[in-house]
């Protein structure tokens, strides 16, 4: 397996983790409106901020753990998806570990 495919493939396993515990609660995916609310700002501070910090050479990403695709302002694909990906999985927990507490108590 080449290298430059390992961050694109754990971020798809995150997702392919995380994707089942879609089935608790009302759903993340059922509610694109409050995921794009929730994540595109966050994403978006991040990306300006990942940006900022390349163009003064603060940060760099490691060639050979990335496709080569860079976005405006010199960002790799992998860092726009990085971005979306996670917090994607952290609102899929948070919304199946409240749903799973929420039936607890009612028992």
């Amino acid at each position: 397996m080449s290298e430059r495919w390992q961050y694109l493939i754990v971020l798809g396993l995150c997702l392919a983790i995380t994707a089942p515990l879609e089935a608790f609660g009302p759903g993340v995916y059922r509610q694109p409106r409050r995921v794009i609310g929730a994540v595109a700002p966050v994403a978006l501070a991040f990306l300006i901020w990942d940006a900022v910090a390349i163009a003064a050479g603060v940060w760099t990403y490691n060639r050979a753990y990335i496709t080569g695709i860079h976005l405006p302002f010199a960002v790799p694909l992998e860092e726009v998806l990085f971005f979306v990906v996670i917090p994607l999985c952290a609102l899929l927990t948070y919304n199946a570990v409240t749903a799973i507490l929420e039936r607890s108590r009612r028992r």
